[in-house]
């Protein structure tokens, strides 16, 4: 019941989308309705058009994130522990922050070409940011009481970062993580749709070229799904490592 009540809103959002096109309200040449985009969906679907595209893109976007989410814990963690690590990489994360990350995209293309690695590329630099500005201001807001009653205790350096600091800054990590998850698809379609010849982005552009708007939509809404399906995955996983703050 709970479930049925947060998704209202979208029930009759689409509810009344299909109405404004069934009674002409909206050109359903340039916004078809959503069970024409579903009719779309399916024969994409059972063509085989849209699975391999899909594949492709959830392995440049896993691929990216891994690297954005390993990369950034690292280097905040360093920024914050270690104050000449903060010296050499707090200026750059500064610098490039404001950067739009989408002007990025031309660049990689050049030096990368046409294949995975380019879009790899452009979610790593895009999605590097939120990670370590998380990781670091996580690790600097941990109480230095906790730092010194584990030292007292006898923990080892490494053990304090494990046990206290990593701990303690898994909030502010997994909010960095989630900002850099939704960047990241945002990258990617984008990526795809001007330097790829296979991916969701790329299927995007070409059944816009092509007219085919009630599938090109459905397209648009697979990525929408596939979004909110990982982001859902990330909150249950996040949900399940803090446990303890509830304890």
């Amino acid at each position: 019941m709970h479930w049925l009540l947060r998704s209202l809103p979208v029930l009759l959002m689409v509810i009344a989308w299909e109405a404004a096109v069934r009674l002409g309200l909206v050109g359903a040449a340039l916004l078809p309705a959503p069970t024409t985009i579903a009719a779309a969906w399916w024969r994409l679907a059972a063509d085989g058009d849209l699975l391999p595209h899909a594949a492709a893109s959830l392995w440049r976007a896993t691929a990216g994130l891994a690297i954005s989410v390993a990369a950034g814990v690292a280097l905040g963690l360093a920024m914050a522990l270690s104050r000449t690590a903060e010296r050499l990489v707090q200026p750059l994360v500064t610098f490039l922050y404001p950067l739009p990350k989408s002007a990025l995209i031309p660049i990689v293309l050049v030096w990368f070409g046409f294949g995975h690695g380019a879009q790899i590329a452009v979610i790593v630099l895009g999605c590097l940011l939120p990670v370590v500005l998380g990781a670091y201001n996580g690790a600097r807001g941990v109480e230095p009481a906790l730092v010194w009653s584990a030292r007292s205790l006898g923990a080892r350096r490494a053990e304090i970062v494990r046990d206290v600091v990593v701990r303690a800054a898994l909030p502010d990590i997994l909010a960095g993580i989630r900002v850099a998850l939704a960047l990241g698809f945002v990258l990617l379609v984008s990526a795809e749709m001007v330097g790829a010849r296979r991916g969701l982005g790329f299927l995007i552009a070409f059944l816009g070229e092509t007219g085919a708007y009630p599938a090109m939509f459905a397209v648009v809404v697979t990525v929408m799904a596939l979004g909110f399906t990982a982001d859902r995955v990330l909150l249950a996983a996040t949900r399940r490592l803090l446990r303890w703050r509830e304890a």
